[in-house]
This record gives structure tokens, sequence and C-alpha cells, in this order.
């Protein structure tokens, strides 16, 4: 009886310990960090909290309470502590009650809290934190209507403390905050994007100049900028001077002449090519630069392809695949 009792309750003992690691496996996925799309830094949101769709962060539209993150590079650190001292919040109306260094995972931080009131003259409590990590700058503001106390501060502070890194963002998550899609990379690398307006792609050199940084002709072979714009020009004459000063507010060439600057189709729509030989404004080697406008109802696209003049042969069928890909959402 004894050993079939025994034999009887295994199952139930294993069954417990197998629900007990399903719940300590969920609640560890749930206690992982969250990015907002395109973000590097992360945290764990308080519960009730939601990624939002519209900014990078995290919000509770019905208790009216959010987060927002912010990136700068890891040399602002030094000015955005500064610009936290009480007299400076003091002048844009916030009311500091407490500040503290903390000690994040990624690196030290300043903590301040306080209130202000909004612009709809509504009071706001809020929690400002800027940290420092080895290669950037984060900023994260949680704000509440100051009577709601929907976030107590121990569970903001939890939040806080959750504040995490990710070296890389997916290229397609970057992408996705553009206001236009790219169909085919033409192998081109992503280098960097402005959240609903530009786009860098780079073809990295494969023995850059030592003197070269980032950006530089003899550290890439060719890069390519697409940059979406409001409206645009209607007539031909508008058109071409559009182009002629688009392509004057190019940076980092120099020694600029034409070759080429007309009016031509790209994708059934009007378009502006202007070609120019250049050089490199900081270490003067020989470049090739090419810009297409293309223009829709409303909108219009800047494409700028700067390359090496040895290898403008190969890099301009690329640029033109890229080209011929892009298309607004």
């Amino acid at each position: 009886m004894m050993t079939s009792g025994i034999t009887s309750s295994a199952p139930s003992i294993a069954l417990v310990a197998f629900l007990a690691l399903i719940n300590l496996a969920s609640s560890a996925r749930a206690e992982e960090p969250v990015y907002p799309t395109g973000s590097n830094i992360g945290l764990v949101p308080p519960a009730g909290m939601t990624m939002s769709k519209t900014f990078a962060g995290f919000i509770d539209a019905d208790k009216k309470a959010g987060i927002l993150v912010g990136i700068l590079p890891s040399a602002a650190y030094d000015d955005m502590e500064k610009s936290l001292s009480d007299e400076t919040l003091k002048k844009q109306g916030f009311t500091v009650e407490k500040r503290e260094p903390l000690q994040l995972n990624i690196g030290k931080a300043i903590l301040v809290i306080g209130t202000e009131v909004g612009a709809n003259k509504t009071k706001y409590r809020k929690w400002l934190l800027v940290a420092k990590a080895p290669d950037l700058t984060a900023l994260v503001t949680v704000q509440e209507q100051a009577q709601s106390n929907a976030y107590p501060d121990a569970v903001v502070r939890a939040a806080l403390a959750s504040i995490a890194e990710r070296k890389n963002v997916p290229e397609e998550e970057l992408l996705s905050l553009l206001p236009f899609k790219v169909g085919d990379l033409g192998g081109f690398k992503v280098a960097n994007v402005v959240p609903g307006r530009a786009l860098m792609l780079i073809d990295p050199h494969k023995d850059p100049h030592p003197a070269a940084t980032p950006g530089l002709a003899e550290y890439d072979d060719a890069r390519f900028i697409i940059a979406a714009m409001p409206g645009g020009p209607t007539s031909d004459e508008e058109r071409a001077n559009m182009a002629r000063v688009a392509f004057g507010s190019i940076a980092g060439i120099k020694d600029v002449h034409l070759t080429m600057s007309e009016p031509i189709r790209i994708d059934s729509q009007q378009g502006f090519e202007t070609v120019a030989q250049a050089k490199d404004a900081n270490i003067g080697v020989d470049l090739v630069v090419v810009q297409w406008l293309r223009f829709s109802s409303g909108q219009f696209l800047q494409m700028v392809g700067i390359s090496r003049a040895d290898a403008w042969s190969t890099e301009l069928s690329r640029l033109r695949d890229v080209r011929d890909s892009v298309v607004f959402r």
C-alpha cells in the first residue's frame, strides 16, 4: 500500500514542479527589458504601460502617464547633468523635490524628482534620469498627473533600475521608422536612420585610409543618403531651382564641377538628376556625386550618392538599384 501511495503521488509532485518551472520562466521573460522601436535603450515598463506607437517610450493613456526614452552621444552627459541643476530646472517651471546619484547596470546616473505644470495647467509629477553608458547618454523621463499616484515612486524606481542597453538595433527595425520603404539595399549597409525623415547607407572601403573617420571618402567606397521632404515644386523651372539649391547644401565636398543637370523620369514620376565631379572636403580624395530628386503628390525625395571616383563605375548601378526601389509608405 505504501509503495502504491508513493507511486501515485509522484506524477502530482512532478506536475507541480513542472508548473512552477513554467511560471518561473514566464516571470523571467516578463522581466526582460523592452526596447522602443529603433532605440538602443530599453527597460522593464511598469505593469499597465505599453510601448507607444507615436514616440520612443511607453504609455498608459487611461491614466495619462508615460515614459519617454531618448539617446545622445556619450560626451553629452556632462552638459545634460548641468541642465538638471535646480536653478536651470526652476527656470523651466520644474520644482525639484529630490535628487540623487544612482549606479545602473549601464553606468552612473543622476535622478531628479519633482513637479511641473504643463501648458494645459495640469500639474505633473516627474522623474528625470540621465545615465552615462560607455557609448551613449540615456535620457529617461517618467511623468504622471500629480494627484493620481497611479505609479508610486517605488514602482517607477524599479523600472528605472532595469534600464538596459542593446548594442545593435536590427536593420529591419530601423528601416520601419522611415516614411518610405527601400526594396533593395544594393549590398549597402545601414549606417544611420533619422526617424520619420532620412536614411544613410554606406559601402565600407576594404582598406580605409588611416587618417579617415566614418563618412569620409577613403573610409567608404560610397554613401547614399535618402531624405523625405514635404511639399515640392510643381513647374520645371521650380524643380530646376530646387535641384540647384539642394545640391549646394550637400556637406563634405569641395571643388565641385557639374557634368549633368537635367529633368528625368524616375519610376514614372517627375525627377531631376544632377551629377558632378568633386573632392572630399577633408582629405581631398576624388569623388563623383549624384543627386536625384523625385517628386510626388505633396512630398518628394532627395537621394544623394557620393562615390570615390575610382569606384564610380561599379557603384553607379548599385545606387540606381536602390533609387528605383524606394517607395513612400
